[in-house]
């Protein structure tokens, strides 16, 4: 796919696996990879300037979303409108709608973060964990009654990979 919204910066240029999806209206800048059957929907800017942007395997980053020098591992999922800004998120969490996620923050695997959350520099969010609030309070999913896995499996599973995949005329 040539994109006319892919830019280079400073030698480097996105990379976007033949299995990805991304939408024509979506923005990449510099050093930014999609991995295989990942989704970026229209809206969503992904800035790899002052740090690379990874978008892991089956990831999908909702409609609006701003992905700025971060890291997203595998089967993660961005909700519409979320903000990160050089951020790690490992495998299997889940971002709310219209969460902010500041600088220098850690999501560890399986996590949910609750739509408007925001969590402040420097966090690190453990491995399977509830973060909700302005700013940010976390508590251990077992703790919740949360069911993370069937969230993630409706989610951030290959429902999404089949429904990025079902858009045809939004990633062509």
């Amino acid at each position: 796919m040539v994109d006319s919204r892919s830019y280079g910066f400073e030698g480097e240029r996105p990379t976007i696996d033949d299995g990805a999806r991304v939408s024509s209206e979506a923005t990449l800048v510099g050093d930014v990879r999609v991995e295989a059957d990942a989704s970026v929907w229209p809206g969503v800017v992904c800035r790899g300037d002052i740090g690379p942007v990874r978008i892991g395997r089956e990831t999908h980053v909702g409609d609006n979303a701003t992905i700025h020098a971060s890291r997203l591992g595998d089967e993660v999922m961005v909700g519409h409108g979320a903000v990160l800004n050089e951020t790690t998120v490992e495998e299997r969490a889940l971002i709310g709608f219209n969460a902010t996620i500041n600088s220098d923050v850690t999501i560890g695997s399986g996590s949910i973060i609750a739509a408007g959350t925001v969590v402040p520099d420097g966090y690190s969010i453990p491995p399977e964990s509830f973060a909700r609030g302005v700013p940010a309070e976390i508590t251990p999913l077992a703790e919740t009654g949360i069911d993370a896995a069937e969230i993630l499996e409706e989610f951030a599973s290959g429902d999404y990979t089949n429904l990025a995949q079902r858009h045809e005329e939004l990633f062509e």
